[in-house]
């Protein structure tokens, strides 16, 4: 089922020049804009929710470098010799790192915002969709990041709470 999610949406690449650059920009540089989009969402808001944000997104990028080398999982384009991805990408590809960070964002919004939430959560699943596009991580990478994501701002937003 991994395979078959992966190469439904893989088969998207390579057939247009404009769509591949697009793929690269949100596989690539769209969670710089999500980080600065989000910092100035919240630096409206109190001080603390910015804190938390930072701190959250941190632990989820952490923690999933450190899932990533107790995993060994590797990346679509080492396993499948006729995968070429849209860019170079290094490392293990269990959970996206990408994705983590900008679930953890997108958590941590919607539990002071939920509609602002909601569009974080969309950017967050157009950057992992970007990425199984550009065949540098599978559906269950991008599955995992998004779960981790979210059970970090979770968690760090739940301990924060009963401090």
């Amino acid at each position: 089922m991994n395979n078959t999610i992966f190469y439904f949406f893989y088969n998207f690449a390579y057939h247009s020049a404009f769509f591949d650059e697009l793929v690269i920009f949100f596989s690539v540089y769209f969670i710089y804009i999500v980080i600065i989009a989000s910092l100035i969402f919240l630096f409206r808001s109190s001080r603390k929710e910015l804190i938390l944000l930072c701190i959250s997104g941190g632990l989820a990028y952490a923690f999933a470098k450190i899932l990533k080398i107790l995993m060994h999982t590797e990346r679509p384009f080492v396993l499948f010799p006729q995968v070429t991805s849209l860019f170079l990408e290094t490392g293990y590809a269990f959970p996206s790192g990408h994705t983590a960070v900008a679930s953890a964002i997108a958590f941590l919004i919607y539990f002071y915002n939920k509609k602002a939430g909601y569009i974080f959560m969309l950017f967050a699943l157009l950057i992992g969709i970007a990425r199984i596009i550009a065949g540098v991580h599978f559906p269950v990478d991008i599955l995992g990041g998004f779960i981790l994501g979210a059970l970090v701002s979770y968690l760090f937003a739940y301990f924060v709470k009963k401090i």
